[in-house]
């Protein structure tokens, strides 16, 4: 569990590597893209906690699943989802630059549209606030613990944008992906920056955490502008092993860069 002055941040366990993240104050839980209802309903329960909101990043099934099964147990509650697409049970359709104030928990939200591995992706950013000593950014699939996701509806231009949304985050922000794939994302971006100092110790770290069944996550935008080569496309090590596995002779931007790593790591 993250504790976050007044508030924790718990990822609840879904399928075979989803994370649902429960914020809560103690009393009062919003919950963030319940793929299953049955692990969220059992947490809740156990916890003692009132339901008071559901945050969407998008549409897959595993992100939304539960939705409504949550709301035929508990009784309807806000549901923030992406504009541009239906969500189930949604309430309110949020786009770029939309504000959340939630009184229970007592937090705050800013949208963001985050394009690449849908189209109508968003994420939530939560900047320090009287119940917020870090920063905290519940980004669903767009960003991951050393690595990024498909890019099953977006272009990769649409990726580095949305990525660069994120780098210009604070460093202390507090990344929550939404699955546990860090170990595998590790032996990739290795496999793209194999002498990278900061890579070899946090591939140790991960693995310890993972013998011990602990979760990789949260992340840091920090940590991850040192150890993930998606938001490394700037940085000469990365461009160079791009090159190399493209045979290009110039790979001019970032998200050019992007564009042959990500299509690298599809088929690593």
């Amino acid at each position: 569990m993250v504790k976050n002055t007044l508030l924790h941040v718990w990822p609840i366990p879904a399928f075979d590597d989803n994370y649902i993240w429960c914020i809560h104050d103690g009393q009062s839980a919003l919950i963030v893209d319940p793929g299953d209802a049955d692990p969220v309903l059992k947490y809740l329960e156990q916890q003692n906690l009132a339901l008071t909101g559901i945050l969407i990043t998008h549409h897959h099934a595993d992100h939304t699943g539960g939705i409504l099964n949550l709301l035929q147990a508990l009784g309807s509650v806000p549901v923030y989802g992406p504009a541009s697409i239906d969500i189930p049970a949604r309430t309110n359709a949020m786009m770029e630059g939309d504000k959340i104030e939630v009184a229970a928990p007592r937090i705050s939200f800013e949208v963001y549209e985050v394009p690449g591995h849908t189209l109508s992706h968003i994420a939530y950013f939560a900047n320090m606030q009287a119940n917020v000593v870090e920063p905290m950014l519940f980004c669903g699939d767009t960003l991951f613990a050393s690595g990024c996701v498909r890019l099953f509806e977006g272009t990769p231009t649409q990726m580095s944008q949305s990525l660069a949304k994120f780098i210009s985050l604070p460093k202390n922000t507090l990344v929550y992906c939404t699955h546990e794939y860090t170990l595998s994302n590790i032996r990739f971006a290795l496999a793209v920056e194999p002498n990278n100092a900061n890579l070899i110790t946090w591939a140790e770290t991960a693995k310890a955490l993972r013998d011990q069944h602990l979760p990789t996550l949260p992340t840091t935008i920090g940590q991850e502008l040192q150890v993930n080569p998606f938001m490394r496309c700037d940085q000469q090590a990365v461009i160079d092993a791009a090159i190399e596995v493209s045979g290009e002779k110039l790979l001019p931007t970032p998200a050019h860069v992007l564009a042959v790593i990500r299509a690298w790591k599809d088929r690593f």
